[in-house]
């Protein structure tokens, strides 16, 4: 699985952070940080929740 996070997009709603502490991190300001692009196979439920929790849409989960 292949993770973009658009940081424009981005709300700072946090809860990809909640989701996936393991993927996602934010900045001071709030904004989500991409902290693996490509993480592995056993976090892919809880980075497909996070993309769809997302209320900006600005995370996208795509298949290898």
């Amino acid at each position: 699985m292949r993770i973009t996070l658009d940081q424009d997009r981005c709300c700072g709603a946090g809860t990809c952070v909640l989701t996936a502490p393991e993927v996602f991190d934010q900045r001071d300001d709030g904004i989500a940080v991409l902290l693996d692009a490509d993480p592995p196979a056993g976090l892919a439920t809880s980075v497909r929740d996070a993309a769809a929790r997302c209320p900006a849409a600005a995370i996208r989960v795509e298949a290898e």
